[in-house]
């Protein structure tokens, strides 16, 4: 009876002992919670942190600088898409995206070195100043930038400035050298690139960003368009990284019925928000193909899965880029701010097409990853997600969580790419043969404004022999007669399109002259 007692009481200590154990261990974990609620909330902690280096540093501190990067690494823990950019850099995100910049109105490349006028746009400071086509840039203000290896996006900051701010660009033309005083002004930057017909029924329309004026711009080429009899659109968006949400948005809307779902956007502390279209468009009976590649994100992306979750249209090409998230602009008094996200975006059926993003490196280097794995020569080779699978309006299967694939896939042509090709390519060859064939021909050329002149001009300039003489002259550069008849079918439609780029036509020759071989556009001519 002792032993029992004794027993019973041994356990009620235990039980005590337990209680008050866990009485303690719960204080201590509550106590340790409260603190880290007190560091932790309102950011106490980083400002503690800061507050204490400011004070207690062995040496002066830059605090914006330190501010600024503080910032930035708060926000790369977030997502890729989160970040902070500086008075420079927001200036030029916002100017790119506004539809005018502050400038002197060119457009230039830089094919070896040198920066070559393509064109001057008409009613700006540069043409009222007396700039041409074809016009060498030596000197910006007193900075050489002629042989000087200055990076292109160097020479876009000299010439840019605010409006009414001079700047004298000095040029060679010919043989002789001319300094010119321009005054800088607002200058309209054009998202759709390229509008024309390529048969008599199908028109073909190549927009390059997704910015304030992009609807209206689209608007204007698809009426000049249907003026001359267009049934078909091939409508391309590869390389478009995006740009405004509601132009994408606007865009959709002029092929879909009325309340057909175009997009909607949810997040955390953003309510679910619908987008459909009120069918209104003009574009409804058009029929339509949209071509996309690796590049094509974020506004583009909202474009396409509208289009193919509706079943509106065909989806050509590679598996888009996969962004569905949505920022947000802060801007601060300094000129600097952020862009956070604060929604994803999800298709008509359901899905968003955001990439993985848990890792960096994994993000950071999927597109080469694509390569790697085979994806962008074999369709077979996309990686899909078995486990978000969702339906289009007619049943169709598709998949979210990377990127939008296409309903028929385009491989990229690796076999055309030579020796001979990687190595013009490399030294600009096509490029730098084109200015030099223009400088030859430009009172001809530059007068040109009709494509069927244009190219009746172009076949009989005996292009292909001129320029493999260009290339083993200049470049030391000469096809064995296999690699050049491997080469030529590939080469000759880029070379004649940079030529034809120096026509009053422009951006339109140019892509007209590369139809030739571009597969998507041809697999849109044949699609039903």
């Amino acid at each position: 009876m002792k032993k029992t007692s004794y027993q019973l009481l041994v356990a009620l200590m235990g039980v005590v002992l337990g209680i008050l154990i866990s009485v303690l261990f719960f204080r201590v974990t509550t106590a340790r919670k409260k603190q880290m609620s007190w560091e932790y909330g309102n950011w106490r902690k980083l400002s503690l942190i800061l507050d204490y280096v400011e004070n207690h540093y062995v040496d002066t501190i830059d605090v914006k600088n330190m501010t600024d990067a503080a910032v930035a690494a708060a926000l790369h823990e977030l997502d890729p898409h989160s970040v902070y950019l500086p008075p420079v850099e927001l200036e030029e995100s916002e100017s790119e995206l506004a539809g005018n910049f502050d400038g002197i109105g060119i457009q230039f490349n830089v094919p070896n070195d040198t920066a070559i006028i393509l064109s001057v746009i008409g009613g700006g400071p540069s043409e009222k100043a007396g700039l041409m086509q074809g016009d060498r840039i030596i000197r910006v203000d007193e900075k050489v930038i002629a042989g000087a290896k200055t990076p292109q996006d160097s020479m876009v900051r000299l010439m840019k400035g605010p409006s009414g701010s001079k700047v004298k660009v000095t040029v060679l033309r010919g043989e002789e050298t001319i300094a010119f005083d321009i005054t800088r002004g607002k200058i309209p930057v054009n998202c759709v690139d390229a509008a024309f017909m390529v048969n008599d029924a199908t028109g073909y329309i190549k927009l390059t960003k997704f910015t304030r004026t992009t609807y209206s711009e689209v608007q204007v080429s698809a009426l000049m368009l249907l003026a001359q009899g267009m049934k078909k659109l091939i409508f391309d968006i590869r390389g478009n990284t995006g740009g405004y949400f509601e132009q994408a948005c606007l865009l959709a809307n002029e092929f879909l019925e009325r309340g057909d779902q175009v997009v909607y956007m949810e997040g955390l502390h953003s309510p679910r928000r619908d987008f459909k279209a009120d069918g209104r468009g003009m574009l409804k009976n058009v029929e339509l193909c949209v071509l996309i590649d690796e590049s094509s994100a974020s506004s583009s992306e909202i474009f396409a899965g509208a289009i193919q979750d509706n079943d509106r249209g065909m989806i050509i090409g590679r598996r888009s880029f996969g962004k569905g998230l949505v920022q947000e602009p802060l801007n601060f008094t300094d000129g600097s701010g952020i862009r956070l996200t604060i929604a994803r975006y999800y298709t008509p059926s359901g899905r968003c097409i955001q990439k993985p993003y848990t890792s960096g490196d994994e993000y950071e280097y999927d597109i080469y990853e694509r390569y790697v794995h085979g994806e962008m020569t074999d369709v077979d080779s996309i990686k899909v997600n078995e486990n978000e699978v969702y339906y289009t309006a007619k049943g169709r299967k598709v998949y979210g969580g990377g990127g939008i694939i296409p309903d028929v896939f385009v491989t990229m042509d690796t076999t055309k790419a030579t020796n001979f090709y990687v190595q013009c390519n490399r030294k600009a060859t096509a490029m730098r043969f084109a200015s030099n064939f223009f400088d030859q021909h430009r009172n001809e050329l530059s007068n040109i404004d009709d494509y069927a002149v244009l190219d009746a001009f172009i076949r009989k300039q005996d292009l292909e022999s001129k320029f493999l003489s260009f290339a083993a002259s200049r470049d030391g550069l000469k096809p064995s007669s296999a690699e050049w008849q491997e080469s030529k079918a590939y080469m000759m439609p880029q070379v004649n399109a940079l030529v034809a780029r120096y026509s009053k036509l422009g951006e339109n020759a140019f892509y007209k002259m590369y139809l030739d071989i571009d597969e998507c556009v041809k697999k849109a001519l044949t699609a039903r």
